[in-house]
This record gives C-alpha cells, sequence and structure tokens, in this order.
C-alpha cells in the first residue's frame, strides 16, 4: 500500500541562468544563503528549444561546491532518455523532462527512477493538461508552462513568469499581457 500523500508546500527554486555565469557557484550560494528551497538548472541542447545552455559537465563541477543543495534539472531537450546517465553521475537529484520530446513518457520516468533521480514531467504552452494524467501517479512532480495561454482565459489572476526574464525581456512580458487584458 502506498503511503499517504504529504500536504504540497511553497518552496523556491531559482534559475541558475540568472546568475553571472563566470561566477557560477558563488552565485549558486548566494541563492541558497538567500533562502532558496532548491536550485532550477535550465538544460536547453538547441533542438527541443532553440537556445543552447550547459550539459552534465557544468552540474558535475558545480555538486561538490554545493554538497546540500538540490538540484532540479529542467530537461529541454530532445530524446532526454539520453541525457538521464550523465545527469546522474553528475549529481542531479531530480530529472524533469518534458512530455513532448520523447516517444515513451512511461519508460523515461522509469530510467530516471531506477538511476536514483526524483522525476518530473513537464508540457509545453499549448499541450494539454490531460496528456498528463497517465503520468502522475508515477512522477514525483508535475512543470506545466502556462503564461502563453493562460491570460486568455483567465483575466483577473495573478501570473508568474519563468523563462529567462531579466531587464532585457521584462517589459515585453509585462507589454504581453496588457495587451492581453485589452
Amino acid at each position: 500500500m502506498a503511503a499517504p500523500c504529504k500536504a504540497p508546500t511553497c518552496k523556491i527554486g531559482p534559475s541558475i541562468l540568472n546568475s553571472d555565469l563566470s561566477q557560477l557557484a558563488s552565485e549558486c550560494h548566494r541563492m541558497m544563503d538567500s533562502g532558496a528551497d532548491y536550485l532550477h538548472l535550465d538544460v536547453m541542447d538547441g533542438q527541443f528549444v532553440p537556445n543552447l545552455t550547459f550539459g552534465h559537465p557544468v552540474v558535475k563541477c558545480l555538486r561538490p561546491k554545493l554538497p546540500k543543495a538540490f538540484f532540479d534539472m529542467h530537461m529541454m531537450v530532445q530524446e532526454p532518455e539520453k541525457w538521464i546517465e550523465g545527469m546522474h553521475d553528475a549529481g542531479a537529484d531530480q530529472y524533469t523532462f518534458h512530455y513532448e520530446a520523447t516517444e515513451d513518457p512511461t519508460a523515461c520516468i522509469r530510467k530516471i527512477k531506477e538511476a536514483g533521480m526524483k522525476a518530473g514531467i513537464g508540457i509545453k504552452p499549448g499541450t494539454s493538461v490531460e496528456v498528463l494524467v497517465p503520468f502522475v501517479d508515477l512522477v514525483d512532480m508535475v512543470l506545466i508552462m502556462t503564461i502563453h495561454f493562460l491570460r486568455d482565459r483567465f483575466k483577473n489572476i495573478d501570473i508568474e513568469v519563468d523563462g529567462g526574464v531579466g531587464l532585457s525581456t521584462i517589459q515585453a512580458c509585462a507589454e504581453e499581457d496588457l495587451d492581453a487584458k485589452a
């Protein structure tokens, strides 16, 4: 029989992409010292998404400098199964892949769990949340990237934006939201 589900709690997991990458370890320490519960590491392969970030060698360099930090890997990569072993060996704690990036989400989840990591599954904006229902009992976390379609459907809800928001993009996020409200 399964253990009873614990009540969800609010946790803060800042993305390390907003850091000064030339000082990544000290920036990660600063985030943890400022109250972060875990670190969110966005891995992009230039195929599943157009951006290219980093892979397991960077994670492997960070792990000994942050031995107690929980590393949540947000894997925006095509064929996420190919990255599991490398991320596990580098010290990742949770491996979150996108439903749209694999032909067999169940096998991917099983491989993540067999590697000893927590498993997460995410969907891109426009993908129905319903596709996740068969996997909810198999994973530890669900990631839903929603900003693009929520504003049209829910005019009065507060929306938090995740994904590379900084000084150069904040105005565009605000204008998109204001345009959707008009």
